[in-house]
């Protein structure tokens, strides 16, 4: 029986055209599904879309992102959302989830330090100095933060901050009496001994519980950032805020937490896009926040309720306070959690933010952190072993 064979010139084609195929495949432009846990037209959810905007700007159209507001997966739902790949990526709140993150928690709840910097140095930045401290920081020196990330699957982009945490309440809070007998929603366990500290208790709820809480007078207050009163529609729930305690920030959050096997599907090319992404999506979170605070003041004002600043009082017995907290902190996660190096990471970071602190300094835009938070973070950043 004779043999077929195949001319050489057809041959060539073939091999030719599954090449292209191939190549072809490998560059075609790919949609991966967000899961953000606030609801559409937050400054939280504009800055998630305005990191979609860059992702497909910086991929030159190859990634694209889709965007779920507060609907394909809950702030509870987020880490085992995203392991099993419900979604693609989302906004991760490493405090909803003690046991799985709590190196990343560790480094979140030191966040009241800032208030010990004289604030003249701090000069109204220390949000954004506290931001990159603690993104550089889980990047390069905490190899026990992406080992608890990857232990569910997820892979750290980039992260994402609140600005200075206030007292949103039903009544009001300006000296240490007054937080006596006092339910304070808080997102943290440093935050629930500050209340603990001056007589009130606190209550762990996710974001989208607080606004019935305080409706409903389960909640007498939350500590949050003072953009969330807009953020998750308190005005008419909430009388009084006190804007300047206990302080600190929230900056416990994978903002772009990518699934490990999504991650490693993609090129190297793609890995950098996402990266550039959320160098921006670390920079744009905080910067939406710090420069709408006084518009969720403003809708405060206009439903009639009161807007405060703390004694000084208050301050001083909060300072002390957060003094003898930093070693609070490594004692609670060396007890809870079994985390030994607790005391070195918290040396080795309160001078990667003494760092900070003066890198930021002169940045007047939006843009200008972003690229400053790329060139001394994201950059050096190696796609070819990060995550994989």
């Amino acid at each position: 029986m004779a043999h077929f064979r195949q001319p050489q010139s057809l041959a060539v084609l073939s091999t030719f055209l599954l090449t292209v195929a191939l190549v072809t495949g490998q560059a075609q432009a790919r949609t991966l599904s967000y899961a953000s846990v606030y609801p559409a037209g937050s400054e939280a959810d504009k800055a998630v879309n305005a990191w979609a905007d860059k992702l497909e700007e910086y991929s030159d159209g190859d990634l694209t992102a889709k965007v779920y507001a507060m609907s394909l997966l809950s702030a509870s739902e987020i880490s085992g959302g995203v392991r099993d790949g419900l979604a693609d990526a989302g906004y991760l709140l490493t405090a909803y989830f003690p046991s799985e993150y709590p190196h990343i928690n560790l480094l979140n709840e030191s966040a009241m330090q800032v208030n010990l910097y004289d604030k003249d140095r701090l000069n109204g930045l220390g949000t954004y100095a506290f931001q990159g401290a603690i993104t550089e920081f889980i990047f390069f020196n905490c190899p026990e933060c992406l080992q608890e990330l990857e232990a569910q699957n997820h892979v750290y982009t980039g992260n994402v901050a609140s600005s200075g945490y206030g007292m949103v309440c039903n009544e009001p809070v300006v000296e240490p009496a007054d937080m006596e007998g006092l339910r304070m929603r808080v997102a943290g366990s440093h935050w629930s001994r500050w209340a603990s500290e001056f007589g009130g208790s606190s209550v762990s709820m996710t974001i989208s519980e607080i606004r019935e809480g305080l409706s409903q007078g389960v909640l007498d207050c939350t500590i949050s950032s003072l953009p969330e009163i807009t953020n998750l529609n308190l005005t008419e729930v909430v009388s009084d805020v006190t804007v300047d305690l206990p302080g600190g920030i929230y900056a416990g959050s994978s903002g772009a937490s990518v699934n490990q096997d999504v991650w490693q599907s993609l090129s190297g090319d793609q890995r950098r896009a996402m990266l550039r992404a959320g160098a921006y999506l670390t920079a744009t979170t905080p910067w939406r926040y710090e420069s709408t605070q006084e518009r969720a003041l403003d809708a405060v004002r206009e439903q009639g309720g009161n807007v405060h600043t703390a004694s000084e009082a208050f301050h001083e017995a909060t300072a002390a306070f957060v003094e003898k907290d930093m070693d609070t902190i490594v004692e609670y996660y060396q007890e809870r959690y079994g985390i030994e190096r607790g005391e070195e990471i918290m040396t080795e970071f309160s001078q990667v933010l003494d760092k900070w602190v003066d890198l930021v300094q002169g940045v007047e835009t939006v843009d200008e952190l972003a690229d400053l938070y790329y060139d001394e973070i994201f950059a050096r950043v190696d796609v070819s072993s990060h995550g994989l």
